[in-house]
């Protein structure tokens, strides 16, 4: 039998992983499988093509010159079965089934579930996912048919609509502005405990633009999961930049320095082209519309 017709065409997806990764550890975690397991699809994947595809080294592995020859050749298998995948479940005419959707945390946490709720009474045959994550799910690979992203979508081969901009601001509660005062002017936040990030930069950068320099260490408290931040300043932890609707509704919350600007969040709204075709997700992307533009630019 031809060596072709014995390979599992799901084990590329193991091979191209672990090629990416470069242990089969970080790739197991990647997929969601054991370790084991995934080593188990290694052997298979070679022993149906014949020949071994990695060196194996203390550190991990790398590719050998057979891996290194039938990597892009992978990579072209992999794209075309996931774009065929793309195409069938844009032939679907049926409101019935499952749509997938990812959001950052914050969003999912906080603005999303009323939302899906309305959702689910209005289209009770639709099934729907919510995947919260402040990565960038690919939505031509599958892993979610509609993002709400808080950035201009750079894919090609979607559909993104602007649907507008969520103002920011800072915050915090007022149990701890009657503790150590309210900050009159920006200079002044170097005299606040203000929540900042652990890894990202994004706050120490922001703080440049308005001439002050911190560093990491400046910030006594960090979190990068942005809903755990939000929750730390309404737990009277210090100054936090959030989204202005959140900031407003949340009881005891009290808006610091409101004359400071700051930069707004634009709202994208996407999805792959092929699955506009599937009126679930369509209909899903309508709605979705529907409620969360009203909440932009107000």
């Amino acid at each position: 039998m031809d060596k072709l017709q014995t390979l599992d065409w799901s084990l590329l997806q193991a091979f191209t992983c672990v090629a990416q990764s470069g242990s089969l550890s970080a790739a197991a975690r990647q997929l969601g499988q054991s370790q084991p397991t995934l080593g188990r699809q290694i052997a298979r994947a070679e022993a149906a093509l014949g020949c071994a595809l990695f060196i194996r080294q203390p550190r991990g592995l790398v590719l050998n010159e057979a891996g290194e020859a039938l990597y892009p050749l992978a990579l072209e298998m992999q794209e075309a079965a996931r774009t065929l995948a793309l195409l069938a479940a844009g032939q679907s005419q049926s409101l019935k089934g499952t749509v997938r959707i990812t959001a950052s945390k914050v969003f999912s946490h906080y603005t999303l579930p009323p939302i899906l709720a309305a959702i689910r009474r209005a289209e009770p045959d639709i099934q729907l996912e919510l995947a919260p994550s402040d990565a960038s799910e690919n939505l031509l690979f599958g892993e979610a048919d509609i993002a709400i992203r808080m950035y201009r979508p750079t894919q090609e081969d979607v559909i993104a609509r602007k649907l507008g901009e969520i103002k920011t601001a800072l915050f915090a509660h007022e149990t701890y502005l009657e503790l150590r005062g309210t900050p009159e002017s920006f200079s002044d936040i170097s005299q606040h405990d203000f929540i900042g990030f652990d890894r990202s930069p994004a706050i120490i950068d922001a703080m440049r633009g308005h001439g002050v320099i911190r560093s990491r260490e400046d910030f006594a408290l960090r979190c990068d999961d942005q809903a755990t931040y939000w929750e730390l300043a309404k737990a009277g932890c210090g100054i936090g930049a959030t989204q202005m609707r959140l900031g407003l509704e949340a009881k005891g919350m009290v808006q610091v320095l409101p004359d400071l600007p700051m930069q707004a969040l634009p709202v994208w709204l996407v999805a792959a082209k092929a699955l506009r075709r599937s009126p679930r997700i369509r209909r899903v992307y309508d709605l979705l519309a529907e409620a969360v533009q009203p909440l932009c630019d107000a």
